[in-house]
């Protein structure tokens, strides 16, 4: 996974020709990162994306597999933003 792009390919037996990966489906706190030949798990779902037939969905490190995040109603440590719009 590049960094720099925020995305990269992860395989497995179960996903042939590769699997996407965007860094926002790595459950884990802080900065997502994953290296090269670092084994990990993954949820994945057949999809049409940059070329590869499936994207993960959940990527994880440890042996189990951490709890889906609950909806957080602004306690996200992620960036957000809105943009309102009005028309005269």
């Amino acid at each position: 996974m590049t960094p720099a792009r925020g995305w990269g390919v992860i395989d497995g037996p179960d996903v042939p020709g590769g699997c996407w990966v965007h860094f926002s489906a790595i459950a884990t706190d802080g900065y997502r990162e994953l290296t090269p030949g670092q084994q990990v798990w993954f949820r994945a779902e057949a999809a049409r994306q940059d070329g590869f037939a499936y994207r993960a969905v959940k990527v994880w490190t440890g042996d189990a597999e951490p709890a889906d995040e609950a909806a957080s109603g602004g306690n996200s440590v992620a960036y957000r933003s809105t943009l309102n719009l009005t028309w005269d």
